[in-house]
């Protein structure tokens, strides 16, 4: 449960700092750049989010997770990296535009 856990805390930190660093790039103009790193974090995402589902479809099933501090703690990564990726990706689009 632990490795689950980490894995979801990792992979979303890092899909987090992937967005930050797109829009770093977008305002500097270095477009391609800043896409592929959103493209980054949704691969990182799509990750967390893979693990994410295990944990929902064991409880669905009947095994019952244990609601702890680090479950919570990863699931607030998780929320928040997908908040920042899905606004990097429109800040980039707007430094474009400009």
């Amino acid at each position: 449960m632990e490795e689950t856990i980490l894995s979801i805390i990792i992979q979303s930190g890092e899909a987090r700092s992937c967005a930050m660093e797109a829009i770093q790039c977008a305002k500097r103009g270095e477009f391609d750049k800043a896409r592929e790193l959103i493209g980054q974090s949704a691969d990182k995402l799509g990750n967390a989010h893979a693990e994410q589902t295990k944990l929902i479809q064991a409880e669905a099933n009947g095994k019952k997770t244990e609601i702890s501090l680090l479950l919570i703690h990863a699931q607030d990564h998780l929320m928040t990296a997908i908040t920042v990726k899905s606004l990097a990706n429109e800040l980039v689009e707007v430094y474009a535009r400009l």
